[in-house]
């Protein structure tokens, strides 16, 4: 389990060291976000589809602001095409990272484990906690790109990782896009509590899995 968390914290480190220099150098923050589609919204809904595919897309290399991103998606293009631009963008992402890890992660990881025993134990914890990792990645900034490059690395099979992040994914990015496509710039209290709502949520899953299944997994690894 130290190895996986040893790992995973890693990758996390990357993605952070992007989104600070993001901040540092003043790009991709919320604001140029929402200038942005803005500014597509004036030439055609399909500019703004392919700005939140995009950014979204990025997210695999420089962490931005997810949640504000679909739902912004719902409010420039409607929910069910901001929904699908979302899911498409998140997609890229998510499937990107994991395809990356796959094919080259091993000669990586080999270099930062070089005992091929805790290699195997990192595999072993991530099969057992990987599942609800993924389901509920979506606590946290950066949580989503780390586990999808997990799953890769540690060759979780296609179908289970499209599976558990469709299904910790789709929820999430449907009550944002539905949020955002009711909100207006008068009352915007919608998307406030869909924002606050979703994390309270998803912290609330990370908690009780932490505390049950993850406690109770790693006793039985040990």
């Amino acid at each position: 389990m130290k190895t996986l968390l040893k790992i995973m914290l890693t990758l996390a480190a990357i993605f952070a060291s992007t989104f600070i220099l993001g901040r540092m150098l003043g790009i991709l923050t919320e604001d140029n976000v929402r200038n942005w589609l803005e500014m597509a919204s004036t030439l055609s809904v399909a500019t703004v589809a392919m700005v939140v595919i995009a950014l979204l897309f990025i997210d695999l290399f420089v962490a931005v602001p997810t949640l504000t991103i679909v739902i912004l998606a719902g409010y420039f293009l409607g929910f069910e095409t901001g929904l699908l631009a979302a899911m498409i963008g998140s997609a890229l992402a998510a499937f990107g990272g994991y395809a990356i890890c796959r094919k080259w992660g091993e000669g990586a990881l080999s270099k930062v484990i070089r005992d091929p025993v805790q290699r195997n134990e990192m595999r072993e914890a991530f099969s057992a906690h990987g599942p609800g990792m993924i389901l509920l990645a979506r606590a946290a900034p950066i949580l989503p790109e780390v586990t999808a490059c997990m799953a890769g690395l540690t060759r979780m099979s296609l179908r289970r990782f499209s599976m558990f992040w469709s299904v910790g994914t789709l929820p999430y990015m449907g009550i944002a896009a539905y949020a955002g496509s009711v909100s207006t710039l008068d009352d915007p209290r919608p998307a406030i509590f869909a924002a606050l709502g979703l994390y309270a949520v998803m912290w609330a899953g990370w908690f009780i899995y932490r505390r049950y299944w993850m406690g109770a997994g790693s006793k039985l690894l040990a």
